[in-house]
């Protein structure tokens, strides 16, 4: 029993620090993820390594691939699109059916992740600031307490956080997530509805905007891999005719 608890905490700690490392950047897309190596690089076991990436298989943050190892998932423009329309239409809803629920305690809770969201936001610390924003629409989804919403939103948790996570104007963010907050608080729906959509539909510019230069600079590494190739085949001929 105890030694089931411990590989069920570990492979918590793991699911962590391969999200953390995923959504820094430090993982790339299409990066992979071989047991054997987060293993001995996280100096843990096989078993938490393989649990945590079922989980964020679960999540939709990466891609399985055959013999044990997967890859830090890769997105078309059609995919943000289409998880864009999805979470239109969810995400509204949970805005919607949270503030029509929430209590002085849950206010109290958003508005404590929208302090942090600002003071991280002021200083110019981009991760904390992200962080504290990715709270500010779990919280939100914690106060509709429909399970049913929740649960989907849940296996799509990685995929949103992989795309509109990040944010070229930390303190503009901020401030949106306080109009919709006010809104929020006030229960006035019908201006949550249209500040929830504008701010989702303003998220998914940004991620088509870094999704495609992020295809641009993988395409150039390539090239450059590519002439790099080519240069040392030209060296390589042309040493063997000089050596005839």
């Amino acid at each position: 029993m105890g030694n089931a608890g411990s590989v069920e905490l570990e492979s918590a700690r793991v699911v962590r620090l391969l999200r953390d490392s995923i959504l820094s950047g430090q993982r790339r897309s299409g990066d992979r993820l071989i047991e054997r190596d987060i293993a001995d690089e996280l100096a843990v076991s096989r078993l938490p390594v393989r649990e945590a990436i079922r989980q964020l298989l679960t999540e939709g943050m990466l891609t399985a691939r055959p013999r044990s190892w997967a890859v830090v998932r890769q997105f078309t423009e059609d995919d943000v699109r289409d998880i864009a329309q999805v979470r239109d239409v969810l995400e509204v809803l949970v805005f919607e059916i949270a503030a029509l629920r929430h209590t002085a305690d849950g206010i109290a809770k958003v508005e404590a992740a929208l302090e942090r969201e600002f003071a991280a936001a002021g200083v110019g610390d981009a991760a904390a600031a992200r962080t504290a924003g990715a709270e500010f629409h779990l919280i939100m989804a914690e106060l509709a307490e429909n399970a049913t919403v929740n649960e989907i939103l849940g296996m799509m948790r990685g995929r949103l956080l992989l795309l509109f996570k990040d944010h070229d104007d930390l303190i503009a963010m901020a401030e949106d997530h306080a109009r919709i907050f006010e809104s929020f608080a006030a229960r006035d729906t019908a201006t949550l509805r249209l500040r929830v959509q504008r701010h989702l539909r303003a998220g998914t510019t940004t991620a088509l905007r870094k999704l495609a230069a992020y295809n641009a600079e993988t395409a150039a590494i390539r090239a450059r891999a590519a002439a790099a190739r080519d240069a040392v085949s030209i060296e390589r001929e042309d040493a063997s005719v000089a050596g005839e």
